[in-house]
């Protein structure tokens, strides 16, 4: 599958696509005694970020990417400039759940790395919840270092809180 996989800029056009897949990924993701804080995070990440991609990318001198099998939304993920400046922060990377295992987040995460690289940017970061056990595994094997790990205790448009173990991974490039 990833072979035949298209990355491109996010279009507006993709705002639909891109909207559902995040509402899905995130309602598959939420633990039963956490259901009720996950609907509060996707409506929070909505309007803050997922709801005015362009503009929210554009602020953070970052883009924003979509995975495309046959015309198909296949994954997604975003760009945005972390400090001191020299790196940049991957954001929002989701897979299709029925696509998944087909080498379709590999194939992002590499695309995600060369970009940085062309942009001139000497390190990727990016961090992911003891949720996502497939990322943590990707990321891993992709020879990212975890940087620091912590209990996220509130809700932003980057984490839900609620106690949830977040990883933070870097990688020079």
């Amino acid at each position: 599958m990833a072979d035949a996989l298209t990355i491109r800029r996010f279009a507006n056009t993709d705002a639909p696509a891109v909207r559902d897949l995040f509402i899905r990924v995130n309602r598959l993701l939420a633990p039963p005694q956490m259901k009720d804080a996950f609907e509060t995070y996707v409506a929070s990440a909505i309007a803050e970020e997922i709801g005015r991609i362009a503009e929210y990318y554009a602020a953070r001198r970052g883009s924003f990417w979509v995975a495309e099998d046959s015309g198909r939304l296949a994954g997604m993920f975003g760009l945005e400039t972390a400090e001191p400046g020299d790196a940049m922060e991957l954001r929002r990377m989701y897979v299709e759940p029925e696509l998944r295992r087909q080498g379709i987040a590999r194939t992002m995460l590499a695309f995600a790395e060369n970009e940085c690289r062309r942009l001139g940017m000497k390190r990727l970061e990016l961090s992911t919840s003891e949720l996502q056990d497939a990322a943590l595994g990707l990321y891993r094997a992709s020879g990212y270092r975890l940087d620091r790990e912590e209990l996220a205790a509130s809700v932003s448009n980057k984490t839900v809180g609620g106690g949830i173990r977040r990883f933070y991974f870097s990688k020079t490039l």
